[in-house]
């Protein structure tokens, strides 16, 4: 599946789109009680149900560290041979156009799933679909390497940038 997702802003965490102020967020696995909420019928894309019943796929959501109960975003990732794969990713309806409510969503996601592939031992390298529109905005936000067609990576410098920028080491 092609992704569109859009980086509006690489952050430290996520930011109010009107103030600027900077939220701690937390990546848990999503519950199969947060389906209920992250439907189609709320605005939503996609079939998130679905993807969190696909067999090796590991399905994220992002919330803010105040308010655990709303999701920011979604994710879902899949480890593959020396690289993890990721199918999917959404930021929530409320974060997403001309009135989003926060910035960075993406990013996060996109961040925590290079922490996980560096986890795993595969260097921080991430691999998705892109639809062919946003092939350039990939390279530029995220540093993303076109591999031909629609397929896209991010490899281990890039990954480091994101993941120090998101995840940064506590001392």
């Amino acid at each position: 599946m092609e992704l569109d997702f859009e980086i509006d802003k690489i952050t430290e965490s996520i930011e109010c789109a009107k103030t600027g102020e900077s939220f701690e967020t937390l990546v848990l696995p999503i519950e199969k009680a947060d389906l209920k909420e992250a439907t189609k019928k709320n605005g939503w894309k996609f079939d998130w149900k679905l993807e969190f019943n696909v067999p090796k796929r590991l399905v994220y959501k992002l919330v803010k560290k105040q308010e655990t109960e709303i999701i920011q975003g979604i994710v879902s990732f899949e480890k593959d041979d020396g690289f993890v794969k990721m199918p999917l990713i959404e930021t929530a309806p409320f974060n997403f156009g001309k009135s989003k409510k926060h910035q960075g969503v993406c990013g996060n996601l996109v961040a925590y799933g290079c922490k996980w592939s560096i986890e795993l031992g595969f260097d921080g390298v991430l691999s998705f679909i892109s639809k062919t529109d946003l092939i350039e905005h990939y390279i530029k936000t995220l540093g993303a390497v076109h591999l031909g067609g629609q397929r896209m990576a991010i490899f281990e410098d890039k990954a480091a940038i994101l993941v120090n920028n998101y995840f940064p080491k506590e001392e």
